[in-house]
Formats: structure tokens, sequence, C-alpha cells
């Protein structure tokens, strides 16, 4: 990797990190700059601006992790509710990453930014839609394979599962507790239990 490289993805980590415990919109660049020990110039040769930097965050870091954390593991499932109650549990329980005061990178770039940013928006919406169309997949896969009640309706498990995901991500942030990811956790067993 050239030493070019090497700076930009500094910056983008590093901006990514302060992004997640902070806000994108109380993060600035100066911060960003101090942090990664670049000059503004260095900054300003990679990234015209904070929006350019943002989105290169979403397009060139969380989309490898995001496929690698939340896709990935419902490919090829052979119990679809089995592994997506898995994936929720490990990413909730035992990422040490995904701190429960922070909540969710991908929801809180969300929330800040898609009702501003057109660009913004698109890009968040890739990952949604991504991880919605997994889930529904594997969800088409247990029919298949007799895990999964014939009249289950993928769509609808995809968006409880997110929207549950993310909304549980929130409250937790508020209580700074993961005793109500364990919560979200039971209840979402009970449902898959009804469905199986």
């Amino acid at each position: 990797m050239k030493k070019s490289e090497v700076t930009r993805l500094n910056i983008l980590q590093k901006a990514f990190e302060l992004i997640y415990m902070k806000g994108y919109q109380t993060t600035s660049i100066d911060e960003i700059i101090a942090t990664t020990q670049v000059t503004k110039g260095a900054f300003y040769y990679h990234f015209k601006t904070k929006d350019e930097m943002g989105l290169a965050i979403i397009n060139e870091l969380m989309k490898n992790n995001f496929k690698s954390t939340f896709i990935e593991p419902l490919l090829n499932s052979g119990n679809p509710f089995k592994s997506i109650y898995d994936l929720l549990y490990n990413i909730l329980m035992d990422n040490d990453f995904l701190k429960v005061e922070y909540g969710c990178p991908t929801s809180n770039f969300t929330q800040e930014m898609a009702p501003w940013n057109v660009d913004f928006t698109k890009a968040l919406n890739e990952l949604s839609v991504q991880w919605e169309d997994t889930i529904m997949k594997c969800v088409e896969n247990g029919k298949k394979t007799g895990t999964v009640k014939e009249d289950v309706d993928p769509k609808e498990i995809a968006v409880f599962v997110i929207s549950g995901y993310w909304g549980v991500r929130n409250l937790g942030k508020l209580e700074n507790s993961k005793s109500v990811y364990l919560i979200y956790l039971k209840g979402l067993k009970s449902y898959f239990n009804s469905l199986q």
C-alpha cells in the first residue's frame, strides 16, 4: 500500500472512531486532523469536504465491516431463525467494537445525515436493503427446508428484525446498559419460536 493510501485509510479509520463516539455533526475536521496527526493540506488532498470523507467512511469502511458482520453469517443457513438470533446475540452481547453507549454506527449515521444529505441516504439505504434482502433469502431458505412455516412473510421478518435491532440499540444508548438487549433477545426468540 502506498504512503498516500495508508494516510487516507488512517484518516478514515480515526474519523470513523471519533464520529462513532461523538456523532457526525459534532465532530469537526480540526478534531479529525488532530487525532490523525496529518496536516490540513493532507486532509484536503484526500477529501474536498467533510461530507466526502463521511461518504468514504460508509462506502470504504462500513460496507465491508457490515458485510462480514451482518450478511455473511446468514448466508447458507440451515436454520434461519437460529442464525438470525445468533447473529443479533453476538452483535449485541459479544461484539467488542459496538459499544452500548454509542449505539449502532449505521443507525447513528442514518439519524444524523439521512434527512439532510441525499448521498448519505442512498449509501446507508444500500446497507439496509442488503441486510433486508439477506434476511428475506434466509427465511425463504428456511421455508424450503421446512424449518419455517410456509405462511411466514420474509419481508415482515426482515423489517421486524432490523427495526427492532436499531430501536434496541437506541434504548441501550439511552440506558447505557445491555440489560435492554436481553429483553429484546428474549422477545425475539419467543417470536421466532411461534413461526417454526
